[in-house]
């Protein structure tokens, strides 16, 4: 997300690079494009508002903005400062009980994703040590508690059921019963969603809050809904007083509005984002990081910790031994590619590299692993690991198993030779002596 706003930020910057000394006129002109960038983000006016008083207000205040020779560096650490204020300054993690078990109800409008970030919040906490269950009080969608057991399945958890029809707030009365009686140490609640200006559904979630005196009150917002988001976050809000917000479907929007909006209206922070639809899509909400990521400066940290959970350590030394001897292989090729894909879609994580530009994201396709990866498969275990033996006839024949063409098998062949000479000039050079040292 964030395409078009990263886009006008980063035009913004470069055009205060390219004027020298900044006079008052040209911080004024760049903050006029910026504020037409958050409009056109779908960021809450009042907010667009505040943000921008506060970063002239701080602009003008500092000598360095005018007077340095490269006051960009200045007012680019202004813009951030203020941007991670609007999202929120400080990490907040979710709030566990002292005594099990920790209630957790979700809550927002239908379509919003409440039933799989419900799943993924507690394959969240089952990694955190805890041992979750999940309840659906959705009694007029029966359909939700189907979904709701598949991917409980899929985390796994387990997932109480009750007959319809029901009282949602009996659900939720027995369902924490049962979680107590069985020793579970979470409890998260999914709820049917509803408009904001239904009175009477909305009744209903403040009986189901009041039944269940919930740790956590997590609102979930569409983050491609904008505005709406906002709108629904403050009725919400009024009749529940949720504690924070799980903004979902963050791969989707290239807008981003809501991010900006919603912690500025309600004074409640974003503690989770929900990227993709796999189980484990849902990240811990840094206001840091996204605001670098806003600005396009990347964020290594989370690309990191992403690496971390995709790449198991024994693979890495493995292939760094092979690095060192000049033995890397189409079956080392193979075990790149699906540590790649393990850390989930390219555009993903691809984002959090610091300067990589929008176009060379664009060009980033997951059918070109899946491509590469079919035509490795389509090779004999012999051909893998001596590539040499491929001549024109092994060729055609790894094509017509690959569904690819004649081009597409040398294309993967190149790749193989410049990962090779890579790995060559590597070996030769002080960091391959340090590996060798470290690895022997």
């Amino acid at each position: 997300m964030f395409e078009q706003l990263t886009t006008r930020f980063q035009e913004v910057f470069y055009r205060w690079r390219q004027r020298g000394r900044l006079t008052e006129k040209d911080i004024d002109e760049g903050l006029q494009e910026i504020r037409r960038a958050l409009l056109e983000a779908d960021v809450h006016f009042k907010v667009i508002k505040t943000f921008m008083e506060e970063v002239r207000q701080r602009a003008l205040a500092q000598p360095e903005v005018l007077q340095s020779l490269t006051p960009e560096q200045y007012l680019i650490k202004i813009v951030r400062d203020t941007l991670v204020d609007v999202l929120g300054r400080e990490v907040r993690p979710l709030a566990f009980s002292r005594t099990p078990p920790t209630v957790i109800l979700l809550l927002g409008l239908q379509g919003s994703g409440k039933t799989t970030t419900a799943a993924k919040l507690a394959k969240w906490v089952k990694e955190q040590g805890h041992y979750p269950v999940m309840v659906s009080t959705d009694v007029r969608r029966p359909a939700a508690i189907q979904q709701l057991k598949v991917l409980g399945e899929k985390v796994p958890c387990d997932v109480l059921e009750y007959p319809l029809p029901n009282r949602p707030e009996a659900i939720a009365e027995d369902a924490l019963r049962q979680a107590k009686l069985r020793g579970y140490s979470v409890l998260i609640v999914d709820t049917a969603g509803r408009l904001h200006v239904d009175p009477d559904l909305m009744a209903e979630m403040v009986r189901i809050r009041d039944v269940l005196r919930p740790h956590e009150v997590l609102y979930v917002a569409d983050a491609m809904t904008g505005q709406d988001a906002v709108r629904s976050a403050l009725a919400f809000f009024k009749a529940v007083d949720f504690t924070g917000v799980v903004l979902t479907k963050m791969d989707g929007d290239a807008r981003g509005g809501a991010a900006l909006s919603i912690v500025q209206v309600t004074q409640r922070p974003i503690l989770f984002v929900g990227v993709g639809e796999k189980i484990d899509g849902l990240e811990v909400f840094h206001p840091d990081r996204m605001a670098q990521r806003i600005l396009g400066m990347g964020d290594v940290l989370s690309l990191i910790e992403k690496a971390e959970k995709a790449v198991r350590r024994e693979e890495a030394a493995e292939l760094q031994k092979k690095i060192l001897k000049d033995e890397i292989t189409f079956e080392d090729l193979l075990t790149q590619i699906r540590m790649i894909r393990r850390m989930g879609p390219i555009r993903q994580w691809a984002s959090l590299i610091p300067g990589l530009p929008t176009e060379a994201m664009d060009e980033m396709d997951e059918d070109d692993l899946r491509r590469l990866e079919a035509i490795i498969l389509s090779m004999t275990p012999q051909e893998r690991r001596y590539p040499r033996i491929l001549n024109a006839s092994r060729k055609r024949r790894i094509a017509r198993g690959s569904g690819t063409t004649l081009q597409d098998v040398n294309e993967a062949i190149r790749l193989l030779q410049d990962l090779q000479t890579m790995a060559h000039h590597i070996r030769k050079t002080a960091w391959g002596k340090v590996m060798r040292r470290f690895l022997s």
